[in-house]
């Protein structure tokens, strides 16, 4: 017995019952109707697979059924049904959305053949449909981690600017993910379909760069043996990355002027004009208004670039993400390495929470795979971290943090609640080397006062009692401050 369901609409008594025999016995669940109006009124009770409807009919007839199914049931297929005098009929229902047509009288091999094609079809659809369900994904925001506010305005930013053609200058340090932001981007954009064609500026010596973004023609130089497509060309229809744009030389500057306002260049070499219909994101790890005061940099290119800034903050000014991004890379290593590791010590966790981080996301992402592949234990220890994290923790007079971090397990767990957990340690630990004074406690979390206190309300925080009278006059507060956090 098959999966599929099939419904024969036919006005013909014995088209319809010949059709569904035939049907029956190949496995399909197989129901009828006698006109048009039957067919959607069962059309719109359930789903089918296949309509085999027949194109004249009483009431409705099949280019209702088409209609019906092409606006209600998209997934279901439809196939036409038609006598030799409405083959005509039978080619517009295609443009309508009709897979194909039978003609009578149909003979049994052409429908069941026409049917496993039709599947086929389907199928292949459907696996596209997933594949790039699963590019976006892979591209999408599921690769940028991160909850903390300065990362949240960034993901509101790149929702709105999306479906937009505005160019985009990407900016931050080396390391910050950059590259992800415009993937986002990208595929979250109308243009997701296209290509995504990345170009890193700086890695392309100066005098082959002009080449690979628009391209040559055969003999425009030495070497040139053949006409090349360049970068922006083969973006038609999608979006270029222009990574580290600021190491662009002012020749090339020039000719992106001008593609930035026209959409128009010639190959090296070349007299003919090309028109591309691209969307530009560029990204740059200096500071481009420098530059342009510095003269190393077109202002008016600045300007261009400039339409839409977004600016990814480093991985220093937003480290309630560490907790995130180490339980996001040793998932991601652990599960590729088939490493045994599942976690890490407290210790280790409080020096990379308090590491300045210059390579930002990149750096700690290469850390925690050397870490998963050489650690000699089931949890990554304070002796598995790099000799600069350890002369960094010890100049800070880093020794442990009071908190439980919950070792990664075989099927995941919340990364919310393992944040919450160690936001709460880490307050705990504030507090108690203040002696639970909360303006000292925040400044020692670089926060306000008023934070400090909302996030202990929020944590159920209570001030111990051996501690309140010392902190309440440490505090120097005019009124009396109850035991509990108010």
């Amino acid at each position: 017995m098959r999966n599929e369901s099939v419904l024969v609409v036919d006005d013909a008594p014995d088209i319809r019952s010949g059709m569904a025999h035939i049907l029956q016995q190949e496995g399909f669940f197989v129901d009828t109707a006698s006109d048009g109006q039957e067919a959607i009124d069962k059309l719109d009770q359930r789903f089918f697979d296949i309509v085999l409807t027949d194109l004249a009919m009483p009431r409705k007839d099949g280019m209702e059924v088409l209609k019906f199914v092409t606006e209600n049931s998209p997934e279901s297929i439809c196939i036409i049904i038609t006598g030799f005098g409405t083959i005509k009929g039978a080619v517009e229902a295609m443009r309508q959305g009709a897979f194909d047509y039978l003609t009578k009288p149909v003979k049994t091999e052409e429908v069941l053949i026409i049917i496993e094609k039709a599947l086929e079809v389907r199928q292949l659809r459907r696996e596209n449909k997933t594949l790039k369900q699963e590019l976006q994904s892979r591209y999408g925001f599921e690769r940028i981690v991160g909850s903390s506010e300065s990362m949240q305005r960034v993901f509101r930013l790149i929702e709105r600017v999306a479906n937009t053609d505005s160019t985009v200058l990407i900016t931050g340090e080396s390391g910050t993910g950059k590259e992800l932001i415009a993937h986002a981007i990208h595929y979250s954009s109308d243009r997701r379909d296209g290509p995504f064609v990345p170009v890193n500026c700086a890695a392309i010596p100066e005098e082959l760069l002009e080449s690979e973004l628009f391209g040559h023609e055969k003999g425009a130089f030495t070497h040139a043996i053949r006409t090349r497509i360049g970068r922006f060309e083969l973006a038609n229809k999608g979006t270029i990355f222009l990574d580290e744009i600021g190491e662009m030389s002012p020749s090339l500057q020039v000719k992106l002027l001008r593609v930035l306002q026209e959409r128009k260049f010639e190959r090296v070499g070349g007299v003919k004009t090309i028109q591309v219909d691209i969307r530009i994101l560029a990204a740059t790890n200096i500071d481009l208004e420098q530059a342009v005061k510095e003269g190393r940099f077109r202002e008016d290119l600045f300007y261009r670039l400039n339409v839409i800034p977004i600016n990814v903050p480093p991985l220093r000014e937003r480290r309630s993400d560490i907790p995130l991004l180490i339980a996001h890379f040793m998932k991601k290593f652990t599960r590729n390495q088939k490493s045994a590791v599942r976690g890490i010590e407290n210790d280790a966790m409080e020096c990379l929470l308090n590491y300045e981080w210059p390579g930002n996301v990149r750096e700690l992402e290469n850390i925690i795979e050397r870490m998963v592949i050489l650690a000699n234990g089931p949890k990554i220890t304070v002796k598995d971290l790099p000799e600069r994290i350890l002369e960094s923790a010890s100049n800070l007079g880093i020794h442990r943090v009071q908190s439980h971090i919950p070792s990664l397990p075989e099927d995941g767990f919340s990364l919310s609640s393992a944040v919450q957990e160690f936001e709460k340690a880490l307050i705990i630990q504030a507090l108690d080397r203040t002696g639970w004074v909360k303006n000292r406690a925040a400044k020692l979390l670089k926060m306000n006062r008023t934070t400090l206190i909302e996030k202990m309300k929020k944590q159920k925080l209570m001030v111990p009692k051996a501690k309140a009278a010392g902190a309440k006059k440490a505090e120097k507060r005019p009124k009396k401050e109850s035991v509990a956090v108010s």
